[in-house]
C-alpha cells in the first residue's frame, strides 16, 4: 500500500513537472516561429496542459481500465470549473466581457452536451473518436481564421534559445509518459486495496492530479489579475478534454462509458458547465462568494462519490 502511494505521488509530480516543461518549451518555440499568442493559447498551451489527461486516459484504456480513462476526462472537467475556477476566484474575483469568451463557452457547453449522448452508443468507437477529433480541429481552424478580429493576436516576444526550448519539450514528454504510468499503476492498486471503484479514483484523485497544470496556470493568472487567461484556460481545457483527449483515446483504444458515470457524473459535468455559462452571461463575473460555493460543491460531490458509489 505504501509503495502504491509513492507511485501515485511520484506520478502526480512527474505529470505536473512534465506539463509545465512542455507548455513552456512549446509556447516559446511557437513564438519564435511567429505563431500568434491566441493560436498558441488554443493549441500549444491548451493541448499542453491537457497532455496529462491524454497520457493517463490512453494508458488506462490500453490497460483495460475504461472507468479511469473516462472518469479522468469527466472528473477533470468538473474539477476545472468547481475547484480550479473556485480557487482562482477566491484569489482574485474573475471578471471578463462575455464577448471575449462567448464562442468558447458555446463550444464547451456543446461538448459537454455531447457526453450525454455518447453513452447511448455503449462503446466509444474509433469512428466516434475520429469525429470528435475532427470537430476539435474544425473549432481550432475557425479560431485561427477569426484571430485577426480578436484581442491578443499580436506577436509576442521571443524567449530562450531553440535548443533549450526543444530540450524542455523533450523532457516534458518523457516526464508525462512515465508520470502517467506511475499514476495509473498506483491509483488502480490503491482502488483495489481500499475496495473503491476505479471510476471513483478516476473521477477524483486522477482527475485532480491531471488538472494540476490548469490549476497552476489559472492560479498564477488570478494572482496577476489576468481574468480572461484564468477562465479561458479552463474553458479551453474542457473543450480539449472531451473532443481531443476522449476522442484520441477512443481512436487508440475504444472505451466503454459505465452506467454509473453516465447516470450521475456526466449530468453533474453538464450542470456545472451550464452554471458557469449562466454566471458569465448574467453576471459576467465570478466573485469570492461564488468561488467558495464552487469549492464547497466540489467537496460535496467528492464526498458523495466515496460514500455512495459501489466498489
Amino acid at each position: 500500500m505504501m509503495l502504491d502511494v509513492v507511485y501515485l505521488v511520484f506520478g502526480l509530480a512527474l505529470l505536473f513537472a512534465g506539463g509545465e516543461a512542455l507548455v513552456r518549451g512549446a509556447a516559446a518555440i511557437s513564438v519564435r516561429l511567429g505563431v500568434p499568442p491566441m493560436i498558441i493559447g488554443l493549441t500549444v498551451v491548451g493541448f499542453g496542459t491537457s497532455m496529462p489527461e491524454l497520457l493517463v486516459s490512453v494508458q488506462a484504456a490500453l490497460k483495460g481500465s475504461s472507468d479511469i480513462a473516462v472518469g479522468n476526462v469527466v472528473g477533470s472537467n468538473i474539477a476545472n470549473i468547481l475547484l480550479i475556477l473556485g480557487i482562482a476566484a477566491i484569489i482574485f474575483p474573475i471578471t471578463t466581457a462575455i464577448s471575449s469568451v462567448k464562442r468558447d463557452l458555446v463550444v464547451m457547453l456543446a461538448a459537454a452536451a455531447l457526453m450525454f449522448v455518447l453513452p447511448m452508443f455503449g462503446i466509444l468507437s474509433r469512428l466516434t473518436g475520429s469525429l470528435m477529433v475532427a470537430a476539435l480541429i474544425a473549432y481550432l481552424i475557425y479560431a485561427a481564421m477569426t484571430c485577426d478580429r480578436e484581442e491578443g493576436c499580436e506577436d509576442g516576444p521571443q524567449q530562450g534559445s531553440m535548443p533549450k526550448n526543444l530540450a524542455f519539450v523533450a523532457a516534458g514528454l518523457v516526464a508525462l509518459v512515465f508520470g502517467a504510468d506511475f499514476l495509473i499503476d498506483g491509483a488502480t492498486s490503491i482502488a483495489s486495496v481500499l475496495g473503491v471503484s476505479e471510476a471513483v479514483i478516476g473521477l477524483t484523485i486522477v482527475a485532480v492530479g491531471t488538472s494540476l497544470p490548469e490549476l497552476a496556470a489559472s492560479a498564477i493568472a488570478a494572482f496577476r489579475r489576468h481574468s480572461e487567461i484564468a477562465i479561458g484556460n479552463v474553458i479551453g481545457s474542457n473543450i480539449f478534454n472531451i473532443l481531443g483527449i476522449l476522442g484520441a483515446t477512443a481512436i487508440i483504444q475504444p472505451v466503454a462509458i459505465s452506467p454509473a458515470i453516465a447516470a450521475f457524473d456526466i449530468p453533474v459535468m453538464i450542470g456545472v458547465s451550464l452554471a458557469l455559462v449562466l454566471l458569465m452571461v448574467f453576471t459576467r463575473s465570478l466573485n469570492r462568494i461564488v468561488g467558495a460555493a464552487f469549492i464547497a460543491t466540489y467537496v460535496l460531490y467528492c464526498s458523495y462519490l466515496f460514500v455512495q458509489l459501489p466498489a
